[in-house]
């Protein structure tokens, strides 16, 4: 191919912009493996990128997109082969290395999860980043005591938004029953219990912040947001209980006392989707495509990526629901 199009973002002057082009091959980052984009998705880490201080590119032109799906065109790396389907996500994607909003990737082999069997491109893309975040936490929980036989009190925030929502339908296929679910808007509501909660809460309805322990209404918390929702969850988990963590959208910062610690012995886990060792992906991926695929109820909308800039600012204004795929 002479030309093909891409996303890319560039800094001018003291502005971040972002908008579609035709690139050519020169214009990706080094890799062994060429892969021609069928899908790509968007996540809260994709409408950062695009933004000025958002934290996650820092050297321009850059092509963003932490997720692709697609099919192996060249590769001088003997582990794949030409006409192979292939799912790429996180490591430097997108950040310092060319990522998926664009026609074609070169990508290090490193990277590479061959597609599970049960598992079409358009699917992979469904879950992506965000899918592939969602089970890490619900694995994370489980490790830390989270058992279907003992009933537990589960909370999901940010449950309309692209983990949460796939966590919530996880769960429910799971056979959890006793999930819930926080929002902050009235239409989310429906939505959520649409997506397998059976409880749904709103934000203004948590409690007090500055209170070092509050009633022990959640065994496990799947915290998808962090900052100040984050922060008055851990006076609520109860005695042995977890929460996971895996978002900033609420904020970075974090305020509790040892309290919750060292009388509840509560557990704060961290879940990084990005550096996840590519031994331990196969694992995850083989899950997702199997027992916990939800790939079919799941709440998308599929764009062009010429419409990309649209849900992008969805996104940034908290009007975004379910998951946004990008088909090429």
């Amino acid at each position: 191919m002479d030309t093909f199009k891409a996303i890319v973002v560039k800094e001018n002057h003291d502005q971040v912009i972002y908008g579609l082009e035709d690139v050519n091959l020169d214009s990706l980052s080094d890799g062994e493996v060429l892969v021609k984009v069928a899908y790509s998705s968007i996540n809260y880490k994709d409408m950062l990128a695009v933004q000025k201080n958002g934290g996650v590119i820092r050297n321009y032109p850059m092509i963003p997109g932490i997720d692709l799906s697609g099919t192996i065109v060249h590769t001088t790396d003997n582990r794949y082969t030409e006409g192979q389907k292939v799912i790429v996500t996180g490591f430097t994607m997108g950040m310092s290395h060319t990522g998926g909003f664009a026609e074609y990737a070169r990508v290090s082999g490193d990277w590479i999860v061959p597609l599970p069997v049960n598992l079409s491109l358009k699917d992979a893309m469904i879950f992506g980043t965000a899918g592939f975040t969602a089970a890490l936490s619900i694995i994370a929980l489980e490790e830390k005591g989270m058992d279907l036989n003992k009933n537990p009190r589960i909370l999901v925030t940010g449950s309309t938004g692209g983990v949460g929502s796939i966590a919530l339908q996880i769960l429910a296929k799971i056979g959890y029953k006793n999930i819930t679910a926080l929002v902050r808007k009235e239409h989310q509501k429906e939505v959520a219990k649409s997506l397998g909660a059976t409880n749904v809460i709103f934000v203004n309805e948590l409690g007090e912040q500055n209170k070092p322990l509050n009633k022990q209404n959640f065994d496990f918390v799947l915290d998808t947001v962090g900052g100040d929702i984050a922060s008055v969850l851990i006076s609520q988990i109860s005695y042995g209980g977890s929460m996971s963590m895996c978002g900033n959208a609420g904020g970075i910062k974090l305020a509790s006392t040892v309290l919750p610690f060292i009388l509840r012995g509560i557990n704060l886990l961290g879940i990084d989707s990005v550096n996840v060792p590519i031994e331990d992906r196969d694992y995850i991926w083989e899950k997702i495509a199997n027992e916990w695929n939800i790939s079919q109820t799941t709440l998308i909308n599929e764009i062009s990526l010429e419409k990309l800039p649209h849900t992008i600012e969805a996104i940034k204004n908290g009007q975004h629901l379910g998951r946004t795929i990008i088909k090429y």
